[in-house]
């Protein structure tokens, strides 16, 4: 923070804030990068998202810092980083990146920047990006991107800081629509990798004019996956397909080819991208402003993509990356994660109520919160996967049917993953399966053992009807408080306390050691307590354990091991 004070109280900036801004991108991409590339199934699943932002921020940052001169005119940094993000740009997120630099290159004409200077490079960035790529889809890092420019606009006579941090924010809220707005995204589980990847840059913007990082709780790191639409898995499996990909198939390109473009023209680019579209698709064609450009295609042959560029001008700094061998590297990478020992196994437990998930969680558990909606197969399917580990089991604890889980299981295993959904239909039977949980076995027998005590703990809930209906003991009325043993109601009555007890004496019926309740938010004050002190003194040498879950519905979960 040593440089703190090239951002004045009248809400501006230097060109020296501009560049710890585009280190703090950089050493933010850098943390990141492993999360936004795991996110990458569009236009092509090369796992290189991340990887791309990176090297394309860093080269801009190189590119400043080379500045020889007065180095906090806030034009010559931006222009400085707008060169070397245009050559440095890899693929097509880093290309489009590097649009947004330009954007700010073209907008601040003086030695500062402010408030009014950002919301305008980010809609001038949001143009050049939209004529750059030949095909426009919706549900990508244009659409965030658009998206802060446009929160950004509605900041008339703000400063800087509130302007980033309006821009940010849009871009969050844009960034978690993605999956409504491009299927392949929902099909997958995730958000745009290019739109967290802006967001990660614009989120280290307001860091550095204000201080203080975003709080991103909805979008914390390894969460990104999670945060879709309700929508169903369908057949991709985008990242995990069998065999070579070839002209034809899903990918329906072999390669990526890059190449910079100087001595050319608009008309000369025109043409260029025309024949590119032939050969081709994912066209992104740019200017740096100072008369370079930088070209990017998917197509099926490489050499004549670049031969296409030599008739458009001098061609230089070419990059051709293959489909196949980075499918091969990431089938390899993924095989050396399956000998990492304990590390490489991991529990899903879905939950509800705070209690319940800090809980889980302190078993080592990750979470996938059910409190406010059902979960679907696909936000299950993408927290699975955003583990990144060979061997999960999950514990569903009866937020899913039966068929669901066949169809989660199925699209989640391959030779490089077993996911094993352990049969627990309450929060209590997945505590009991945890208890028992030892990493250093074999993922089949750890499996088995937990399924073993989760099967092994009777289990059932008390909570009141909220409406009149039929039931095999009889009618209840709204207000009853109602006692199941799994799902069949076993207990009616009008007083919670007698009913709770009733619930409790059925459940060590047929004997039992240890008795479990897990509170429910909306259980009265000292209900867990009369329960201990009538199973204390009912059924001597049977002990009680009790947990505020906090979970909505059940007054409490209840299970007898």
């Amino acid at each position: 923070m040593g440089d703190a004070h090239h951002q004045r109280t009248d809400g501006t900036a230097d060109g020296l804030l501009l560049r710890r801004w585009a280190r703090r991108s950089v050493d933010c991409l850098e943390e990141r990068r492993g999360e936004i590339n795991s996110l990458n199934v569009f236009p092509i699943p090369d796992s290189d998202t991340g990887t791309n932002l990176l090297f394309t921020m860093r080269a801009a940052l190189d590119s400043a810092e080379a500045l020889g001169g007065d180095v906090t005119s806030a034009t010559r940094t931006a222009n400085a980083l707008a060169r070397g993000a245009v050559a440095g740009a890899r693929g097509n997120s880093g290309v489009i990146l590097s649009q947004v630099i330009r954007g700010i290159a073209e907008t601040v004409r003086g030695e500062r920047i402010n408030g009014l200077d950002l919301a305008e490079a980010l809609q001038t960035g949001t143009e050049l990006a939209s004529r750059a790529v030949t095909d426009l889809v919706e549900g990508t890092i244009v659409t965030v991107l658009r998206a802060s420019g446009e929160a950004a606009a509605q900041c008339v006579g703000v400063d800087l800081q509130s302007v980033a941090l309006a821009a940010a924010d849009a871009a969050a809220s844009a960034l978690v629509k993605t999956p409504q707005q491009l299927d392949v995204l929902a099909s997958a589980g995730v958000v745009d990798a290019g739109g967290l990847g802006l967001l990660v840059i614009l989120d280290a913007l307001v860091e550095s004019v204000s201080g203080h990082s975003p709080d991103r709780v909805e979008l914390g790191a390894g969460r990104s996956r999670g945060l879709i639409a309700e929508v169903s898995r369908r057949d991709h499996d985008w990242d995990r397909k069998s065999g070579p990909l070839e002209c034809g198939d899903d990918s329906a390109q072999d390669f990526e080819v890059m190449y910079l473009v100087d001595e050319s023209d608009e008309d000369l680019m025109a043409a260029l991208r025309t024949r590119l579209a032939v050969l081709g698709d994912s066209i992104v064609i740019v200017s740096d402003g100072f008369g370079g450009w930088s070209v990017h295609v998917h197509c099926c042959d490489a050499g004549a993509a670049v031969e296409a560029g030599l008739e458009a001008g001098r061609v230089h700094g070419i990059r051709i990356s293959s489909f196949l061998v980075d499918q091969r590297d990431q089938l390899v990478a993924r095989q050396e994660m399956q000998f990492q020992g304990h590390d490489a196994r991991g529990v899903l437990a879905v939950v509800a109520g705070d209690g319940a998930a800090a809980l889980f969680e302190s078993e080592g558990a990750s979470v996938l919160r059910c409190d406010e909606a059902p979960v679907t197969r696909a936000q299950l399917l993408g927290h699975i996967r955003t583990m990144d580990r060979t061997e999960v089991l999950v514990l569903p604890n009866g937020a899913l049917s039966a068929q669901e889980l066949v169809a989660v299981s199925a699209a989640a295993r391959d030779p490089l993953h077993q996911v094993l959904l352990l049969s627990t239909s309450s929060m209590v039977q997945g505590l009991a399966a945890l208890a028992v949980h030892d990493g250093s076995r074999n993922v089949a027998d750890d499996g088995f053992t937990m399924s073993e005590s989760a099967a092994a703990t009777r289990w059932g809930s008390l909570r009141i009807a909220v409406e009149r209906s039929l039931t095999f003991v009889g009618t209840c009325d709204p207000g009853d408080a109602i006692g199941l043993m799994g799902h069949e109601v076993v207990v009616i009555g009008p007083d919670v306390e007698a009913s709770a007890a009733r619930l409790i004496d059925l459940a060590l019926g047929s004997g039992g050691e240890l008795v479990t309740l897990l509170m429910g938010a909306d259980a009265a004050d000292g209900l867990a307590e009369r329960m201990e002190a009538h199973v204390i003194s009912t059924y001597p040498g049977v002990d009680v354990l009790i947990y505020q879950g906090g979970q909505p519905g059940d007054l409490f979960q209840l299970g007898v091991e």
